[in-house]
Order: C-alpha cells, then structure tokens, then sequence
C-alpha cells in the first residue's frame, strides 16, 4: 500500500487525494527529477507548499524541512506513545512537524482508526 511520505497516511484510507510534489520547489530551484520527488497526501503538500525551511519550537533556530529521498522517517520522528502522533526527534523533525501540520485533527483520528484495523503504526 502506497503511503504519503511525509505523515505515511495510507492512500486508501486517506479522504483527500496524493500527488508527486517537488520536494524542493520549482520556485526554489527544484526540478523534477526523481531524488526531487515525493508521494505526498492533499493535507501535507498543502501545508508544505513552497516552504523549504521552518524554525524548530525547542532551538528556535531555522531547520530544512525532512527530505524523503535523503533523509530517513526514523532518524527524525517517532511515535507517541500513543501512536497517534508523530513527535520530531531532531531539529529537522520537529520543524517539519509543525511546518506540514503531522498532528492534524483529520491523520490523527485516521491514526486512531487503523489501530484498531491492526494498519497502524507503520514501519517507516
């Protein structure tokens, strides 16, 4: 099952569409060549647009945002203890927490019910 790369929604489970987003954007500079690309939800393309950095709530100091072909999920994030939501381990993380909104109220109930089907959490 195909997954956002970013908050790893299931695409089957997920009310919005996916689409392949530039990781760094056009605008930035990015191209479409594939170790640009990524398989992003509606929710988290959205909320990353052309945002390329974010300030990190714990240095206060300006982080990139995770790169899903250069960077690994788990190097930057965990699970709660819940499992409901993903906290940001390393500056990188916890920016890109709170710059794609990964706590959203819509991927946190989403969370909750694939629990209970046995498809959540997932193996990043």
């Amino acid at each position: 099952m195909r997954r956002c790369e970013y908050c790893l929604a299931l695409e089957a489970f997920s009310p919005g569409g996916y689409c392949i987003e530039h990781v760094l954007p056009v605008a930035a500079g990015g191209d479409s060549d594939p170790e640009n690309l990524a398989f992003a939800c509606a929710g988290c393309n959205a909320h990353k647009s052309d945002k390329t950095a974010a300030v990190d709530p714990v240095t206060r100091r300006s982080f990139r945002l995770f790169h899903p072909r250069r960077d690994r999920w788990a190097r930057h994030f965990a699970w709660s203890a819940d499992t409901f939501h993903v906290d940001g381990i390393t500056g990188i993380g916890r920016a890109s927490v709170l710059a794609l909104k990964l706590n959203r109220p819509a991927l946190v109930n989403l969370r909750r019910l694939l629990l209970r089907e046995g498809l959540h959490p997932p193996v990043p």
